[in-house]
């Protein structure tokens, strides 16, 4: 019996709250290690799943380039490098970069050193030509991109703060790795947003990432581990490690294992009959036994056409790997997740502190005709106004020829947090836009440089998400992890 005076608490959940129900007892554990349990706040309602304003995209495809390409020899060429290579930054007309009043402001050391101060200039190591309306300049290395620039909106006014390699959590999640955990991109997305797909994660990762310390860049932290994304292997017999049934649990086993959860699932909706967050942390559990059945048959990729297959190379050694998880990815938004982070390479590969020229000209032709293909067949699927692109990578290179923790090398590039590219394409973003820039050089973004977290606010805006409306209690937030939505480039 229910008495107003006890907040309308029925008699058997006081009895499973106080640890005397099992169906309490067993959920109150699992959602106290999913830190899903939180006090009430009332001013604070969690996520509805409805956009915060109209949203120009429906989902994204988040395209990672892990090690720092270049954004001298892909998509910010500079001629002044090759007219001053082997002189030093005081040796040409333009300002001495390292005495620029931004750098130490955009550049937060680990270890007590600079590793950016290398003062003579490398030469650019491939050509570069215009293309497009607009005559967008990119390097040779990259021909089956160059055709779609019409189509993408290039933002080289980038930055970061970490000068190594654990900007890759940092550009995923807004935070430095000094400072404390902040919940990843993705996983703010599939908190923020319903499902599209009952059947399959909501935030999904392909292909990385690829060491267990750059997990923060799919993790959910805080808000729970249901958010967190779902890392998936392509090409192995194992799509979805741990989702299938063991070899040793007969089919019998696994079944009645199963209506016994049920059963529980149904005495705690009895006992807690108004508990929307209770119901939803259940469905979640109940995803993983549907993910058996959606998951292979959406990364099969054996009913795409032969045009498909050769238009993203899947007939060619050098695009194979980036021309599977492209694919999946596409067949993975169409199927309603809402967030792939695709890695089409390995972990940190694009890293070039020697041998730049061999590096990026290996790597470039395995992304460049499936990335490129990706776009056209969005476009003739119909769903690029509806899918976003992004494309982008944790760091740049520096201008000046690396001469130290190079082996004695002479080749190569060194991190650069201060100045880098990446671009968006589809949903809500300008075709053909070249916004921002660095300097002569390739050293800083030109005010207004852009953080990280102004590449988040701008996918979250275009989601119909602000990211200030998500903001949990008692978890603050710094300023600067909201960042702005990049205007520029908005349709």
């Amino acid at each position: 019996m229910t008495d107003p005076r006890c907040r309308c608490l029925p008699r058997r959940a006081f009895l499973a709250d106080v640890g005397m129900g099992f169906t309490g007892l067993a959920l109150g554990a699992m959602l106290s290690q999913d830190g899903v349990a939180r006090a009430d706040d009332a001013a604070w309602s969690a996520p509805t799943g409805q956009p915060h304003h109209p949203p120009r995209a429906k989902s994204v495809i988040w395209i990672f380039l892990s090690g720092g390409y270049s954004h001298l020899e892909t998509f910010d060429p500079k001629p002044a490098l090759t007219q001053y290579a082997g002189k030093t930054f005081d040796d040409t007309p333009f300002e001495n970069p390292l005495h620029s009043p931004v750098h130490d402001k955009r550049s937060r050391s680990v270890v007590p050193m600079k590793r950016d101060v290398f003062p003579e200039i490398f030469p650019m190591q491939v050509g570069f030509k215009k293309y497009g309306e607009l005559g967008m300049e990119v390097t040779d290395w990259w021909p089956h991109l160059a055709g779609c620039v019409d189509d993408i909106s290039f933002v080289r006014s980038m930055y970061t703060t970490d000068n190594d390699h654990a900007a890759e959590n940092q550009i995923h999640t807004g935070r430095h790795r000094l400072d404390e955990t902040q919940p990843s991109l993705g996983a703010w997305v599939q908190y923020g947003l319903g499902s599209l797909n009952d059947d399959l994660p909501q935030f999904v990762a392909v292909g990385g990432p690829g060491r267990a310390d750059m997990r923060p860049s799919i993790d959910s932290h805080y808000l729970g581990p249901q958010f967190a994304g779902v890392p998936l292997t392509i090409g192995g017999a194992d799509a979805l490690p741990y989702g299938r049934r063991p070899a040793d649990v007969l089919a019998e086993e696994q079944r009645g294992e199963f209506e016994l959860i049920d059963e529980l699932n149904g005495l705690a909706a009895v006992e807690y009959p108004q508990d929307e967050a209770l119901r939803a942390r259940i469905r979640s559990y109940e995803l993983a036994f549907r993910m058996q059945m959606a998951v292979p048959e959406a990364l099969d990729l054996s009913g795409e056409t032969a045009h498909t297959r050769t238009l993203y190379g899947l007939d060619q050694d050098v695009t194979r790997v980036a021309a599977e998880r492209c694919l999946t990815a596409r067949r993975l938004i169409e199927r309603g997740v809402r967030f792939v982070q695709l890695y089409p390479n390995g972990y940190s590969v694009w890293d070039s502190h020697a041998k730049l020229q061999e590096n990026h000209a290996k790597l470039c032709p395995e992304v460049d005709q499936p990335v490129a293909a990706l776009l056209k067949d969005l476009k003739a699927r119909g769903l690029f106004d509806d899918v976003l692109v992004v494309f982008c990578t944790e760091f740049g290179r520096t201008p000046g020829v690396q001469t130290t923790f190079s082996g004695g090398a002479r080749d190569g590039r060194d991190h650069h947090p201060h100045g880098f590219t990446v671009w968006l394409a589809g949903a809500g973003v300008k075709r053909g836009c070249i916004y921002g820039a660095t300097d002569e050089l390739g050293f800083h973004a030109i005010e207004p440089g852009h953080y990280v977290t102004d590449l988040h606010a701008t996918v979250l805006h275009l989601l119909g998400l602000d990211g200030r409306k998500l903001a949990v209690p008692g978890r603050k937030r710094l300023e600067i992890d909201f960042g702005r939505p990049i205007e520029g480039i908005l349709a």
